[in-house]
């Protein structure tokens, strides 16, 4: 299937996926209360997406690979903060291990992405 839209990128629906289980964790009341970790997290979350999509219009692979860079440390970022909603109680194992698999999803898909752009790079 070809890519014609920034949404048909599959590690952008893993990454909004992973956005609305954020949050949706970030709704429970003792999470929702930490001002400053909700919006960090819901930040990181959403700046996957983002930089997919802004990476979608890069003018060349090497600039694709770029944004999608970002994209994988935002993840990064995202299973950070998961462990301090999980050590200050706000998500339980259960839920942290949920998200933060998501995020090793993402990451992964990711990281293929940008070998499969490498390669189409190298080639023409």
């Amino acid at each position: 299937m070809a890519i014609e839209r920034f949404e048909d990128i599959e590690a952008w629906q893993v990454g909004r996926e992973l956005t609305r289980k954020i949050y949706e964790a970030a709704r429970v009341e003792r999470f929702a209360r930490d001002f400053g970790l909700r919006d960090q997290v819901q930040r990181a979350a959403v700046s996957i997406m983002a930089n997919i999509a802004e990476g979608f219009d890069s003018q060349s692979n090497k600039a694709f690979i770029q944004f999608l860079g970002y994209a994988l440390r935002s993840a990064t970022e995202v299973q950070s903060h998961l462990y301090v909603a999980l050590d200050q109680g706000y998500v339980c194992r259960e839920v942290f291990d949920d998200l933060y698999q998501w995020a090793v999803k993402v990451k992964s898909i990711i990281h293929g992405f940008m070998r499969y752009l490498r390669n189409v790079e190298r080639s023409t």
